[in-house]
């Protein structure tokens, strides 16, 4: 019994980061692999379709976001409380970059709806409050985190 319930235990923590390392993020609508621009796999942000260690764009650790493949903290770029990307290792309410409600992301720390910079419906990141197919830029096939896909979209 013992070594059915370990089995299973062992099967989902493999299916799930089988899973993890399979979120992709494309190029507009498409899920065409030749349109993945990022792929992330729960730590690393890495550019294209690659999973090598030598294409690691940025890390994040839940909080902050370094450069490459570091946990430096030289090397942090951003910091994310869940409501507020600051700049660097801040979280000076100067510092902040964007600010997140859960469906938009506005400029600064504004909740002003004139400065929505982008939508994201779980799916889909669209340019500005839109929810329109034109407007759409990054396709997630995946869970992903804000300050990552924030990366994506203007880094």
């Amino acid at each position: 019994m013992f070594q059915k319930r370990l089995f299973g235990f062992v099967l989902l923590v493999f299916v799930t980061v089988t899973l993890m390392a399979q979120t992709r993020c494309y190029q507009g609508r498409s899920t065409y692999s030749g349109d993945i621009r990022y792929s992330w796999d729960g730590q690393y942000l890495y550019k294209g379709r690659s999973s090598y260690s030598g294409d690691i764009l940025y890390t994040f650790d839940g909080q902050y976001i370094y450069k490459g493949r570091s946990s430096y903290s030289g090397d942090i770029l951003f910091s994310f409380d869940g409501k507020y990307l600051y700049k660097g290792r801040s979280s000076y309410s100067g510092d902040i970059l964007l600010s997140w409600d859960g469906q938009y992301l506005y400029k600064g720390r504004s909740s002003y709806s004139g400065d929505i910079l982008y939508t994201f419906d779980g799916q889909y990141i669209y340019k500005g409050r839109s929810t329109y197919s034109g407007d759409i830029l990054l396709t997630v096939d995946g869970v992903v985190p804000i300050p990552v896909l924030l990366l994506m979209l203007n880094y």
